[in-house]
């Protein structure tokens, strides 16, 4: 069974997001530190759609979750992802 289905590349272009090596880590640069209180999902620079499909993708514990929560600790460090 393999349990890396998704990379962070598949995600943002999941989101609609540009996917790009650069792309990504700009999007994450500047957007970061999220606070640690806020869930990924309740971020504000999501769109309704894309904030359902992360919360939707963690709640389920589907196929994404795994490249979510990279995502999420991304978010809230303060060097790349």
């Amino acid at each position: 069974m393999e349990t890396n289905l998704h990379s962070i590349t598949h995600l943002f272009a999941q989101l609609g997001l540009p996917s790009g090596d650069a792309d990504i880590q700009t999007f994450i640069a500047s957007h970061r530190p999220l606070d640690t209180r806020t869930p990924l999902c309740d971020a504000p620079f999501w769109t309704a759609s894309q904030a359902k499909f992360l919360h939707d993708q963690i709640a389920t514990d589907a196929d994404w979750a795994d490249v979510v929560d990279k995502l999420d600790v991304s978010l809230r460090q303060s060097l790349g992802y």
